[in-house]
Order: C-alpha cells, then structure tokens, then sequence
C-alpha cells in the first residue's frame, strides 16, 4: 500500500470525507459505490465495478434479476437448448 500522508477523521455519524483530489485521481464521482474489504486491522475502499458471475468480464454488463451478466454469456446462454 502506498502512504498518502491524507488523515481524516471519522464524523459523530461514522462518515469519512475522500479528498477531492484523491477522487479525481481514482475517477470516482459523486454517487459511485465503493466496495469495502477488510484485512485483519486494515479497511479497504474500492470503486466498485460490477462483473459477470459466470465468466468475471467486466465489460458490457447488465443486471438481470439482480445477477450481472455480460452481453457474451447473455448470447451464449440463449444459444443453450434447455
């Protein structure tokens, strides 16, 4: 991990100000979700980037009933003769 030398501190309603340089940086906007991780001691932040539950392409998905699906799995999976 590299150190930014960027401390915050943790507001009455457990809320955390990212610096706004930090965000263009990382190309993160206002509204975009932020996946959380924990390792031991250490929180981690991601920008969250939904991926294919089949295949873990990360390009050209859509939510179906609430699972990600990539266009290619999409067309494979209408090929399939049930």
């Amino acid at each position: 991990m590299k150190d930014t030398g960027i401390i915050r501190k943790v507001d009455e309603l457990g809320r955390v100000v990212l610096p706004m340089e930090l965000r263009k940086k990382l190309n993160i906007n206002i509204k975009d979700p932020l996946e959380i991780f924990v390792d031991g001691e250490t929180i981690l932040l991601k920008k969250y980037e939904p991926t294919c539950v089949f295949c873990g392409n990360d390009k050209d998905v859509v939510n179906v009933n609430e699972k990600n699906i990539c266009k290619n799995c999409i067309e494979e999976l209408k090929e399939i003769k049930f």
